[in-house]
């Protein structure tokens, strides 16, 4: 039996650039974190030559291709495991929330079926193979910053080259810097999920036909700055440059936002946050707000007043892991 445990994580800056349609031609960067929140797999012998995988729903098959699970299915044909096998997913959070749960399962099952098959997987070819399956296989219109994220783990700024190669650049900084981003930082459930490739697919079309370019072009910059006002352990910069970079991605595509949306951050805004965001492709999910803690109190009455629901958190340092292995 094998378990990994692969954390979620939270995009800051430079989000939608790290799809293809954008970073192919322009390269790209993003900001992002991940957190201790995490999607556990479990790959385990079977007793017979059929493969049962267990998640929100229950598939006994005999082949690899009879499966309905698109990732499993996947991910299997990848690693050429393909009879006598049981896998089982669970996670700390909700799908279609905004903090890259497909591609968090990705990374974790792809991790534990190479161990499965006594094969070493690095963060780098965890990342590479997970894209392939979803973007390449899948057809799935995703970016990359959730499968290195997942993979590598911790306080990233990353890299997109227009060659398809990928930098993960580690953020260095004071500890009392890491310690205040944490403290600062407040997530919020909308109980709002959504389907992500709906906003993606409209965001690929006006960057092919180069309308949301410039839009895009100005996040990877505030994302740049994000990175310098970390690697100068200036914290305090974050809140105003969620804030710019909200009030540019809402204006990408349309469902990003909605009334709902703009009424819950213009109140977390007059309760003391300084910026924020709706994570991931928009829409719904988690609204991450960053604020001083000494206001934290009055923002987080307002945000559960309004229905929201506040999930603690703290920053994880590491990728996707391997918890237990017993032969």
């Amino acid at each position: 039996m094998i378990i990994t445990r692969t954390p979620f994580r939270v995009s800051f800056a430079g989000g939608g650039s790290d799809l293809p349609s954008y970073y192919r031609e322009h390269g790209a960067t993003v900001v992002s974190t991940t957190i201790d929140k995490y999607m556990y797999v479990t790959v385990n012998r079977r007793f017979d030559d059929s493969i049962r995988v267990s998640y929100s729903d229950t598939e006994i098959v005999d082949r690899v291709d009879d499966l309905k699970h698109e990732i499993v299915r996947a991910a299997l044909r990848k690693t050429g495991i393909d009879r006598g096998v049981e896998i089982s997913t669970i996670a700390d959070i909700p799908a279609g929330t905004g903090l890259g749960s497909s591609s968090t399962l990705t990374v974790g099952l792809l991790h534990a079926l190479h161990a499965y098959a006594d094969r070493f997987s690095g963060a780098e070819r965890l990342a590479r193979e997970a894209c392939e399956i979803e973007i390449d296989t899948l057809c799935q219109p995703i970016g990359k910053q959730d499968q290195y994220a997942a993979a590598y783990g911790g306080l990233n700024y990353i890299h997109f080259n227009r060659d398809d190669s990928v930098l993960v650049e580690p953020i260095i900084c004071e500890q009392s810097t890491r310690r205040r981003l944490s403290e600062s930082l407040l997530l919020f459930y909308t109980h709002m999920q959504r389907r992500s490739s709906d906003i993606l697919n409209e965001q690929v079309t006006k960057t092919r036909k180069g309308t949301a370019n410039r839009e895009l072009g100005l996040l990877v910059r505030l994302a740049e700055e994000l990175h310098e006002a970390l690697c100068n352990n200036h914290p305090e910069a974050v809140g105003k440059l969620l804030h710019r970079s909200w009030m540019i991605k809402r204006q990408i595509a349309s469902g990003i936002t909605d009334p709902r949306i703009d009424e819950w951050y213009k109140s977390a805004l007059e309760a003391g946050a300084q910026g924020g965001k709706i994570l991931g492709a928009g829409g719904g999910g988690f609204l991450l707000l960053y604020c001083d803690p000494e206001e934290q109190g009055k923002l987080v009455r307002r945000m559960e007043a309004l229905g929201l629901r506040r999930i603690p958190f703290a920053l994880e340092g590491q990728g996707s892991r391997i918890i237990y292995v017993e032969e």
